[in-house]
């Protein structure tokens, strides 16, 4: 009996011991190799940010299109729209810019009578007043947020701030800050405590992800140069009549480097000798350790083919994204959000239906969180992923989705999946989209993708006749379209526009006219040779 029983327990513990979980080991991911390429030429300069050799984000350059991102104005308030709750501010440029009161202080500072104010002890002369006490005329120090888009102005904000290599310096504030990317506790006290001690009287300070390691020396050498860029700032403000540009951030390529180029960055790229000179005289200052790390590019290939970045440029201005399984994205933007549609596409799977799903949204992730950097997608974002009928399945790619996500450098909201596969979110967005950068509005179709078809404009022209005929006693006139629509009209013994003069008892000539678009007209009077379409509309 006795030995039974050791038997029994004997036979229980080998199948605990088969129940437990197997450990394994989880492979240690790679790290992901960063590299900037800078391409220059005559017209613009081109800044690609690559994350192992894929195309992550991108920046233009143009002289006509100057970067406003981080200027500060002094502006005249044009109008207050209480039921808005915001302003429009006039900046100089040809549309006013949008102050939302939520960008605002609860003190405001006013130039609006500088003459009248007592100077402080740096000799300036400043108000600081109530936000609701802010009216039409007056005169105040702005600061551009989100460059404007369409017919949209800028939007800007009357909280300051001004950004350096390792300390971001914000005027009328005593915050103090450290970047959430320091993930060392004892690293972020200390550089608490150097920001506390630092910190100008009557300026907040935030620390840089860069400065993490720098000696105390390095963020006061920092933090001197902005405090005195904003005393010049506010010496000119009382100086000059609004609106006026008081100080324009550092262009696209000084902004990128200030910014980006980091310890994980393995190398600089660059094809013009001069912009090398350039960024390495003001990296020996600031990070002389990055210096290396800087490369000339050349070759007589242009950079961004050796790099492969001109055809997945060529991809991202593309409303269908294949991915490796034969699945797409459909992107598209409107006026109001940007939609992005996942579909199975040529993918063919040996599993289930719900396992291709997952599988398929699961890689969609993945290009969705590139695209939106790559394209600097902002707004509203909606998200029509495969429909999946598991709960955890629709968690475990919102999972993913977030993890995706969180190498993004802007801001952002997330909102779970929906039972029908709907993901929403908004994004920040601080300049136009790449799309609107590198393409223009269709001339034909508006950038609406579609025109009116060749049936519907026949039948358009037809009414017209018909108005024309009751109204004049003329039979005979020119009818001018496109070389595609005249050929659709004519073409046939019983064509269309025979069909037309039988019906009406007119003589219609259709003249072929490769200026008109597609989905336009012209009539011309026979008996004086004048264009009469409007008359007769």
């Amino acid at each position: 009996m006795e030995a039974e029983t050791k038997t029994a327990e004997k036979s229980v513990q080998r199948k605990t011991r088969r129940r437990r979980p197997v450990r394994r080991h989880q492979p240690v991911q790679e790290p992901t190799t960063r590299e900037i390429i800078i391409n220059t030429t005559v017209g613009e300069t081109r800044i690609a940010i690559l994350e192992d050799g894929k195309l992550v984000e991108f920046y233009v350059e143009r002289p006509e299109h100057e970067r406003m991102l981080g200027s500060i104005y002094l502006a005249r308030v044009a109008k207050v729209v209480r039921g808005m709750q915001a302003a429009f501010v006039d900046i100089g440029q040809s549309q006013d810019a949008f102050l939302p009161f939520a960008d605002m202080g609860d003190l405001v500072r006013l130039y609006t009578h500088v003459d009248r104010i007592e100077p402080d002890e740096h000799g300036i002369r400043k108000e600081l007043v109530d936000k609701d006490l802010v009216r039409e005329k007056d005169t105040l120090l702005v600061q551009v947020t989100k460059e404007p888009l369409g017919r949209k102005g800028a939007r800007v904000s009357t909280r300051i701030s001004l950004p350096g290599r390792f300390v971001v310096l914000v005027p009328d504030d005593n915050l103090v800050g450290v970047s959430k990317k320091i993930t060392d506790e004892s690293e972020k006290r200390r550089l608490r405590r150097l920001a506390k001690a630092l910190r100008p009287e009557g300026c907040g300070v935030i620390v840089r992800t860069v400065a993490a390691g720098k000696p105390e020396a390095v963020l006061r050498q920092d933090l001197e140069t902005l405090y005195t860029m904003w005393q010049r700032i506010q010496k000119r403000a009382q100086k000059e009549q609004a609106p006026c540009l008081l100080y324009k951030d550092m262009g696209m390529t000084s902004s990128v480097v200030r910014d980006l180029f980091t310890p994980d960055v393995s190398r600089l790229v660059v094809d013009s000798k001069k912009l090398v000179k350039d960024i390495t005289s003001y990296v020996k200052d600031v990070a002389p350790e990055l210096v290396d790390r800087i490369e000339l590019y050349q070759d007589k290939r242009p950079i961004f083919d050796a790099f492969n970045v001109e055809s997945q440029l060529d991809k991202a201005l593309s409303r269908k994204v294949w991915l490796k399984s034969g699945g797409y994205l459909i992107i598209d933007n409107t006026e109001a959000l940007v939609a992005i549609d996942v579909n199975s596409g040529k993918y063919l799977g040996r599993r289930n239906q719900e396992q291709n799903s997952l599988k398929i949204n699961l890689e969609a992730v993945k290009e969705i969180a590139r695209q939106l950097r790559l394209r600097d997608l902002g707004g509203l974002v909606i998200i029509d992923f495969i429909d999946m009928k598991e709960a955890a399945h629709r968690r475990k790619v919102y999972d993913e989705l977030k993890k995706e996500m969180s190498k993004d450098r802007a801001q952002y909201n997330l909102l779970p999946m929906s039972k029908f596969g709907i993901v929403e979110m908004t994004r920040e967005r601080v300049r136009p989209s790449l799309t609107f950068t590198m393409s223009e509005p269709c001339p034909v179709c508006g950038g609406t993708g579609r025109i009116v078809s060749k049936t519907t404009l026949a039948t358009k022209i037809e009414r017209w006749i018909r108005t024309f005929r009751s109204r004049t006693k003329e039979r005979s006139v020119e009818l001018h379209v496109h070389p595609e629509m005249a050929k659709y009209l004519t073409s046939g013994f019983r064509s269309r526009i025979r069909r037309i003069m039988w019906k009406f008892l007119m003589k219609i000539d259709v003249v072929e006219d490769e200026s008109l678009s597609m989905d336009d007209f012209r009539f011309i009077s026979k008996k004086t040779g004048e264009d009469i379409t409007e008359d007769y509309l």
